[in-house]
C-alpha cells in the first residue's frame, strides 16, 4: 500500500516542481527555514527584504518565528558567509577585489546597526579568520586599535583588513572613521602587523580607504 504523501506548501511544491527560479524571495525564505507563509510574510513586514531578514539576530528573528526556524535562518546566512570566504582563505585576500566586495557585501549589507568586521591574515596574506570586533548603533561603531591588534597578536597574524557598514546607505568614510583608522594603523606599525585597507559597505556598494587616499 503506497504510503501517503505529507501535506507541504505551494511554495514547497512549485520548488519541487520547477526549481529555485519559480519561488520569490519571501517563498524562498519560507522553504529554507521550514516557515509558514504567515511567519515568512511576518520576517519580511519587519525587515523589508531577504538580505535584511538573514542579517537579523537570532533573537530578532526569534521573536517573529519559531525559535527553530530562527535558527535554520542563521545557519544559512552562516553557510552563505563560509561560501563566499572559501576563495578568501585559498589566495591572497588582496588579489580578488571582486570575492572581497562580494563577501563583504554577504556578511554587512542589510544590518540595521553599524559592524566592525576584522579580517586577519597570514604572512601569504590568506584569511586566517573573520570576527566581530564590534556592534555599534545606525551611524556609529567603536574602533578599539588595542582590542585590534589584541586579536591579531592572539591569531599570530600578519596584517589585518578592516571593514564596517553604514546602514544608511551613505558610502563616504564619516571623520571618526578616518581618524580610528589612522590609529589603528600606527598601533600596526608598533607591532609590525600591516593594516592593508579599511572597506566601507553603503547597500551594494563597497568603498576601500586606501583607494580613496585615506590610509
Amino acid at each position: 500500500m503506497p504510503r501517503p504523501v505529507p501535506d507541504r506548501s505551494e511554495a514547497l511544491a512549485r520548488l519541487v516542481a520547477s526549481g529555485p527560479a519559480a519561488l520569490d524571495d519571501r517563498e524562498a525564505l519560507e522553504v529554507a527555514a521550514g516557515l509558514t507563509a504567515e511567519h515568512a510574510a511576518a520576517l519580511f513586514a519587519e525587515f523589508g527584504s531577504l538580505p535584511e531578514v538573514l542579517a537579523a539576530s537570532a533573537g530578532a528573528l526569534a521573536r517573529l518565528a519559531p525559535s527553530e526556524a530562527a535558527a535554520r535562518l542563521t545557519l544559512t546566512k552562516d553557510i552563505a558567509r563560509r561560501l563566499l570566504a572559501a576563495p578568501l582563505r585559498r589566495r591572497p585576500v588582496l588579489s580578488g577585489w571582486e570575492a572581497v566586495a562580494a563577501y563583504l557585501r554577504g556578511v554587512l549589507a542589510g544590518r540595521s546597526r553599524e559592524q566592525l568586521l576584522g579580517l586577519f591574515l597570514d604572512k601569504r596574506n590568506r584569511l586566517i579568520r573573520d570576527e566581530v570586533l564590534g556592534e555599534g548603533t545606525v551611524d556609529h561603531v567603536p574602533v578599539y586599535p588595542r582590542e585590534v591588534m589584541r586579536r591579531a597578536i592572539e591569531l599570530d597574524a600578519a596584517a589585518v583588513v578592516l571593514a564596517h557598514n553604514h546602514p544608511g546607505g551613505h558610502p563616504v568614510p564619516s571623520t571618526a572613521d578616518i581618524e580610528s583608522t589612522r590609529q589603528v594603523v600606527e598601533a600596526g606599525r608598533l607591532l609590525r602587523i600591516a593594516v592593508h585597507d579599511h572597506f566601507l559597505v553603503a547597500d551594494e556598494q563597497v568603498v576601500s580607504f586606501r583607494g580613496l587616499g585615506l590610509l
